[in-house]
């Protein structure tokens, strides 16, 4: 028999439907990608907002958008990503802290590489904006984060979801809102970031589990070679 140093990081009751989720999210990715690849304005439900300036929003609530958005700039994200993966340590669970690890790179990765690959910017200064990578960063943390809490706590299906569901969305509409009010992203660049965000985790939660878990079975027969 063969154990497992750690708990999964993507809870056995969560993986079907978190699943369908990413297929739908990456779905959304692609389709808005196709739509606004290549564009310099807004276009299409974006215009149904009022696309804020520096004027537009101002303070208290521009300070909170500037805070809010500090958290996927660089630092902050370093920061954020540093603490998690130290009460990961803390608690005796290296595999969440390389979920934590790669699940945020891979997610800010990917809203790079889609950005590049669909063209589409701002402010007529080249600057890409679809999907937002500050948007997928926070949402991709706020979703990993969950998704170890609701393994730790034992949750069942529809707890757990609740519980993913409410991070995801809690952290998309915080930083979903900073991006729009700063006049960073256009609103469908957020939900880009949002949808990329949901499709990158459970990917990345299943490959990490998977490598950890034949990891464990080398080291496991390995051990038994060396007892024979």
């Amino acid at each position: 028999m063969t154990g497992r140093p750690a708990p999964a990081v993507l809870p056995p009751s969560l993986r079907a439907w978190l699943g369908l989720v990413a297929v739908l999210a990456a779905l959304v990715v692609v389709v808005f990608g196709v739509l606004y690849a290549g564009h310099s304005e807004a276009a299409g439900v974006d215009t149904w907002i009022t696309q804020p300036t520096a004027d537009t929003v101002r303070p208290p609530w521009r300070r909170v958008a500037l805070a809010t958005d500090f958290l996927a700039e660089p630092a902050g994200a370093a920061m954020l990503v540093v603490a998690t993966v130290a009460g990961c340590l803390l608690l005796r669970r290296p595999r969440a802290a390389v979920f934590i690890v790669a699940g945020a790179a891979l997610a800010v990765g990917t809203t790079t590489v889609l950005k590049s690959l669909v063209g589409r910017t701002i402010h007529g200064d080249g600057n890409l904006s679809y999907p937002s990578g500050h948007t997928a960063f926070l949402t991709a943390l706020a979703l990993m984060v969950a998704l170890l809490a609701a393994g730790r706590l034992g949750l069942g299906r529809t707890a757990g979801t609740l519980l993913v569901i409410a991070a995801a969305l809690a952290a998309g509409a915080a930083m979903g809102w900073a991006q729009v009010a700063l006049g960073a992203h256009y609103p469908t660049d957020v939900l880009g970031g949002w949808c990329t965000a949901l499709a990158v985790i459970p990917a990345t939660a299943w490959l990490v589990d998977h490598m950890a878990d034949r990891l464990v079975d080398r080291m496991a027969d390995a051990g038994r070679r060396e007892r024979r």
